[in-house]
């Protein structure tokens, strides 16, 4: 029986982890089913965007603590080590494809490290983010010191790393946590308007500009000019770019409107 419930609609994929009684924890299974999923998502031409979230009003509270001290968590942290099979799954994956967060509820320790492996985070106004696994002494093993302070900064970082506290919504969105506040309960519908949206654009060009960004952390200046140049050179060699133009020169997406708002 499978720990997910994958839907899909039209150019956009919804994978929900589905362990409402555990409040969404991964355990080996899940971890291995996420990466399952992905995998299947950046190899599948029918799909843009994607959409993590959970079942039940939690996104994940986690690793499932209840197998951390056997030998499900002794084998996620050994298979994590090799390839990009991680702890969670899927944090070390680099898809070429977005995802987006639809945050309901819990968002901590390793659920807020998936929350951050996401490109954008959709959170409730009653949300809740936070290295909550500080008090039992489990690390973060799902690039959550990294991720966390090239998003926010490593003062604003090491503040939530080092205290373990509760991150609300407010402060969430305030300080690069999340990038869209919504009602409870509103956060797939929200999570799918933006997925529709990223969907509709040229997808090279936003592909290559995307991977850029993520190349850049790993490359010198000069090197990260370089990569972006060449990406940009593919896109250009695609026809997107031409194709845009003209689409712009005959009235188009002037003073910046467009109908994918």
């Amino acid at each position: 029986m499978s720990n997910l419930e994958i839907t899909s609609k039209d150019r956009v994929l919804i994978v929900a982890i589905d362990r409402i009684e555990r409040k969404n924890a991964v355990d080996l299974q899940t971890a291995k089913e996420l990466y399952q999923a992905f995998l299947d998502f950046d190899r599948n031409e029918n799909f843009d965007v994607a959409i993590l979230t959970g079942k039940g009003g939690a996104f994940c509270a986690g690793a499932d603590l209840k197998a951390l001290g056997g030998e499900d968590f002794q084998s996620r942290v050994s298979d994590g080590g090799e390839g990009t099979f991680a702890p969670m799954g899927v944090s070390r994956m680099e898809l070429s494809k977005p995802v987006i967060a639809a945050i309901e509820g819990h968002a901590v320790a390793g659920g807020m490290e998936l929350a951050l492996w996401c490109d954008l985070r959709v959170m409730a106004e009653d949300a809740i983010m936070g290295i909550y696994c500080r008090r039992f002494g489990v690390p973060l093993i799902d690039m959550g010191t990294i991720r966390l302070p090239r998003l926010i900064g490593q003062s604003r970082a090491v503040d939530l790393i080092l205290t373990g506290r509760l991150v609300d919504a407010k402060e969430a969105h305030a300080i690069g946590l999340a990038n869209r506040i919504v009602p409870s309960g509103d956060t797939l519908d929200h999570a799918m308007k933006l997925a529709e949206q990223i969907s509709a654009f040229p997808q090279t060009c936003m592909r290559n500009d995307r991977k850029s960004v993520l190349d850049q952390w790993s490359l010198g200046l000069d090197d990260a000019i370089e990569n972006e140049t060449e990406l940009g050179r593919t896109t250009i060699g695609t026809g997107e770019t031409v194709s845009g133009a003209g689409r712009f020169s005959a009235g188009e997406g002037r003073h910046g409107e467009f109908e994918n708002k």
